[in-house]
């Protein structure tokens, strides 16, 4: 990470940079693996339609988590 260095009457010369965008596309990321697993572990292992409800929830969380990690991406990018 840069830092800048600001003087009486000048501009600063360097911009400061921020790790933000990775660190939330990293949480996101496990935010959509969670959510597959939960998917996978719903749909492999209940039975009945409680299970496809608990499924289809994993699949939106995943799916959710998935957009927002591509948007902190390209949110943050400098």
């Amino acid at each position: 990470m840069k830092t800048r260095r600001v003087e009486a009457g000048r501009m600063a010369d360097e911009t400061v940079t921020s790790d933000k965008g990775i660190g939330l596309t990293m949480v996101f990321g496990a935010f959509a693996v969670v959510g597959a697993g939960v998917l996978l572990y719903a749909s492999q292992s209940m039975v009945g339609a409680f299970s496809q409800s608990i499924a289809a929830w994993g699949f939106a969380a995943a799916m959710v988590a998935a957009a927002l990690s591509v948007v902190a991406v390209q949110m943050f990018d400098v």
